[in-house]
Formats: structure tokens, sequence, C-alpha cells
């Protein structure tokens, strides 16, 4: 019997064990797990990052729009943590939290019919 060469085995590469579509769920699954935890979304926005590039076009517009939700719910809750104090900054928190829910459903649900975002780096809602 003959050991197998190095093309041999470059030929047989293996399988992920979790799917673009899967770590694209994840994500957004750390994001909403992140209400609880807060340090989830940030696992979530690196696994975006780094997964951004590795993909197909549909997952691509995910990690984008997951990418995008990150920063701009980052600046709506230091503006709105910074303004606290008055009462701006409750509203804005609240915004927050509604905004992320509802960016995070949204996409869930697309994904859910195999679709990609409509416009990953909308401000609003992908749309």
């Amino acid at each position: 019997m003959t050991e197998p060469n190095d093309t041999d085995r470059a030929v047989t590469a293996k399988q992920p064990i979790i799917s673009n579509y899967g770590l694209v769920l994840t994500v957004y699954i750390l994001y909403l797990v992140g209400f609880l935890t807060g340090i989830t979304v940030l696992i979530g926005v690196i696994i975006a990052y780094l997964q951004r590039d590795e993909t197909d076009p549909i997952c691509q517009s995910h990690f984008q729009f997951q990418i995008t939700t990150f920063w701009i719910g980052l600046l709506y809750f230091f503006v709105g943590f910074i303004t606290i104090h008055i009462v701006i900054g409750a509203f804005i928190l609240i915004w927050w939290g509604i905004w992320t829910l509802v960016r995070c459903v949204k996409g869930l649900l697309i994904l859910n019919k195999g679709n990609a975002i409509p416009n990953p780096n909308s401000w609003w809602f992908g749309e």
C-alpha cells in the first residue's frame, strides 16, 4: 500500500464544519445575545470581517450588513451614552436597541429566504 503524497492531500480538501450561511446566522445570533453580554457582538463582527471576502455574494452582503450594523450601532450607543445626562440620550439608546433588533431580525428573515441584503451599507434597514 502506498502513502498518499502532498498533491493527493491537496486534492481532497475537507468541507468546512460550519457553512458560510451558518456563520452568517451565528453572527446575527451573537449580535442578539450581545444585548445581554456585550462581548458577543465583538466576536460577531470579527467573524464578519474575517469571512466577508471568503464567501459567495449573498453571504458577503449579509456580512457587510452586519459590519455596518456594528459600526453605526456603536456610534448610536456612544452618542446615547454620552448624552444620557440629558433626556435625549435615553431616546437615542432606546432607538439604538430597536434599530439593532430590527436589523438583526430583518437580516435573519432575508437570510432564511436565501436572498442578499439589497443595500448592506444602508443606515436604515438594508433597503
